[in-house]
């Protein structure tokens, strides 16, 4: 049992410190000449596509729920007449 445990634990040394990292691209420098150029885009929207699909379904979030507050707040202060 003792051997199987240190040979497990062999196995995991050799696969983690062996293992090659990934190499990524700092992108940052381009997000930042994006973001701050000045072409009349607002910066929440600077994004792309998914920030505008983000935005609009916020505003809509937004009116449409504002809305249904004033008409629910609306509905309890007019109670409805008994019959």
């Amino acid at each position: 049992m003792y051997r199987q445990l240190l040979g497990l634990r062999q196995l995991t040394r050799r696969t983690i410190s062996s293992s090659a990292r990934r190499q990524l691209d700092n992108t940052v420098k381009d997000k930042q000449k994006v973001f701050q150029e000045d072409n009349g885009v607002p910066v929440h929207l600077k994004g792309g596509t998914m920030d505008v699909l983000l935005y609009s379904a916020t505003m809509f979030l937004t009116v449409f729920g504002s809305g249904y507050v004033v008409y629910e707040l609306f509905s309890a202060a007019m109670p409805k007449k008994p019959r």
